[in-house]
């Protein structure tokens, strides 16, 4: 590493001293003029009006997921833009890693492409918005190795709106919402922020997730406080929550006792070689409304949930391996922990770091979402003037 290095460092500092100076600078200078008003609305191309012919060229340029896209006509995307009150040419950011423009026009032309109705707009902007703030750290989840991807989690009156699915098989098939408003964010992360797979997205397995991960809370079944609620918001204002991590696990459990359920789920999240153990800055926990109503019977607020699943989750050193154990004593010595001459590993540092929401049907299921080296991000949907918006309905333009 150290003979590799060396040469590399050499390169960067003559970069940046010298030519990459003149780079930077212009670099620099065309982000501005860009931002806010100053970009295209959204180049136009003419292709044979035939779902095939549109499919392929589409294909052909890395503008789709591999599935079909309903064409972005100049129509459809107006209808779409009707669901915003800000210019069209305004920019939420450039994009990592190619630092496209995330202009609000070509947002529109995705939200368009994923299937999205244009009711979900607000909502594909306050993600990528999410998505775009520094916590989430999208340049490395675009990058990585890992099968790291956004899971949005809507809250508030307008999940129920325009119904995003918060009940059973909210992971799968059947609601147009969920599976189009996460589609419309992944194809934005790669038709503008350049996530090609095997191009910038060094995935090595990838997962399901990829194509499209967005669900809501169960509110009817959930007897806490939701998510949004516990991180500052009134509980009618609409939020969503970008969160990087693998795809869920399903974890089954019977138990009659809420301590013995969740000792149970503490050790399917606190798995030898999940991102768990190598790299979550936060866990997610899908408790199922089963699950989450033994619990509350049995006297657990999710304060106390959390420090329930804290104090189990944990691997004992004896499964992880001498050389695992010397990568991790690097990589999150702060989560190592020795009991009576044991050591364990804490899947995160701190019992707020386990992220809990309740959502899904009937059944005795929740599911762990690993983390990754990302935060997740909370963001309400708001109209240009900064007041919450209360129903996508105010924005729909006559």
């Amino acid at each position: 590493m150290r003979g590799r290095a060396e040469p590399v460092m050499a390169a960067i500092v003559e970069i940046a001293t010298e030519t990459g100076a003149y780079a930077t600078a212009g670099l620099h200078a065309a982000a501005a003029a860009n931002r806010p008003g100053a970009v295209a609305v959204a180049e136009r191309i003419t292709v044979a009006d035939d779902p095939e012919a549109i499919f392929e060229r589409f294909a052909s340029e890395g503008w789709t997921d591999g599935l079909p896209i309903v064409p972005p006509t100049e129509d459809r995307v107006a209808q779409m833009l009707a669901f915003s009150e800000v210019d069209p040419c305004s920019s939420l950011g450039p994009m990592p890693p190619r630092w496209g423009e995330a202009t609000i026009a070509t947002l529109a032309v995705n939200a368009v492409m994923a299937g999205c109705k244009p009711e979900y707009f607000p909502l594909v902007v306050t993600a990528v918005k999410a998505i775009l703030s520094k916590p989430f750290n999208l340049y490395g989840i675009q990058g990585t190795t890992n099968p790291a991807s956004p899971v949005l989690i809507v809250n508030g009156p307008i999940a129920r709106e325009i119904g995003i699915n918060g009940r059973g098989n909210l992971f799968g098939p059947g609601f147009r919402a969920n599976a189009t408003i996460g589609r419309a964010i992944r194809l934005i992360m790669t038709t503008i922020g350049g996530g090609v797979p095997q191009q910038a997205d060094k995935s090595t397995l990838g997962n399901p997730a990829k194509y499209t991960c967005c669900f809501a809370e169960n509110d009817a079944d959930n007897p806490w406080a939701p998510l949004h609620v516990e991180r500052g918001f009134e509980a009618e204002t609409s939020t969503v929550t970008a969160f990087g991590g693998a795809a869920p696990a399903n974890i089954i459990e019977k138990s009659k006792t809420a301590n013995e359920m969740l000792e149970t789920i503490a050790r399917a999240v606190a798995v030898s070689g999940s991102n768990n153990m190598f790299m979550s800055q936060e866990a997610l926990i899908v408790l199922g409304p089963e699950h989450a109503s033994l619990a509350a019977k049995q006297g657990f607020d999710k304060q106390r949930v959390r420090l329930a699943l804290f104090e189990h989750a944990r691997i004992p050193f004896e499964q992880i391996g001498r050389s695992n154990a010397d990568v991790l004593s690097v990589w999150r010595g702060n989560c190592i922990e020795e009991r009576d001459g044991r050591r364990s590993l804490r899947i995160v540092e701190k019992p707020d770091d386990i992220i809990v929401v309740v959502a899904g049907g009937a059944g005795n299921h929740s599911a762990s979402i690993p983390g990754w080296y990302s935060r997740s991000v909370t963001l309400p949907l708001l109209r240009a003037d900064g007041a919450p918006l209360r129903s996508v309905a105010e924005l729909k333009k006559q």
